[in-house]
């Protein structure tokens, strides 16, 4: 009887808790993951006197998340039921993008656009791939849609697509995650290089215009 009490008193504060909009984690907290920024780049990157804003990318609804995706068909997506990031994709890729031009060395000034920091170009982002694909080979794949756009006239210079896969070594989430993270690094790389290269030249042209 007296378990059958306890039993009766939990799950009426279970439901209370619930009632009042609370609902207890009885899990507890998933893993939390996270990428690393680009420190190594190609030599000879140009030195910039320009300032780059990056704005947060966008991303279909899917990859729009703090939760992990994965493929199992080449049209399902799911998650890992007990994994995540430490914040939504799309502003894990902003903050990674900002730290490796940073690393870089190579411009003058680079940030989001909440610091207030005057761009003379911004970036503008897309995932479009962030997953592991666990049909055939598993892998992660990692594409991410770049513009450089000039202000103040909002022009398009350039656009191009960057996309890596690596293999996941096994079917730890650890091998997953380091896979994930020379993936997008992979992506990181061309990225600031590109934008660098490109956005030099655009610069240089118009001082040459006049």
């Amino acid at each position: 009887m007296r378990q059958a009490g306890i039993r009766i008193g939990l799950l009426a504060m279970l439901l209370g808790l619930v009632g009042c909009g609370i609902v207890p984690d009885l899990k507890g907290p998933s893993n939390l993951f996270n990428l690393t920024p680009k420190s190594s780049f190609t030599a000879g990157l140009p030195r910039v006197q320009w300032q780059l804003v990056i704005d947060e990318p966008i991303a279909a609804g899917g990859l729009d998340t703090a939760r992990i995706a994965v493929m199992p068909t080449p049209i399902e997506m799911k998650y890992f039921a007990d994994a995540s990031w430490t914040e939504r994709a799309p502003r894990m890729v902003q903050t990674l993008l900002v730290e490796s031009f940073e690393n870089s060395g190579t411009i003058v000034a680079v940030g989001r656009q909440a610091i207030g920091l005057r761009s003379d170009f911004n970036l503008k982002t897309e995932v479009r791939e962030f997953q592991v694909e666990n049909f055939g080979a598993k892998v992660v794949r990692v594409r991410i849609n770049a513009k450089l756009v000039r202000q103040p006239r909002q022009e398009i210079v350039v656009s191009r697509s960057f996309e890596s896969t690596q293999p996941v070594a096994d079917g730890t989430m650890q091998s997953a995650i380091l896979a994930w993270d020379e993936a997008l690094g992979s992506v990181l790389r061309q990225i600031v290089e590109w934008s660098i290269t490109e956005g030099e030249a655009s610069w240089n042209a118009r001082r040459t215009r006049g």
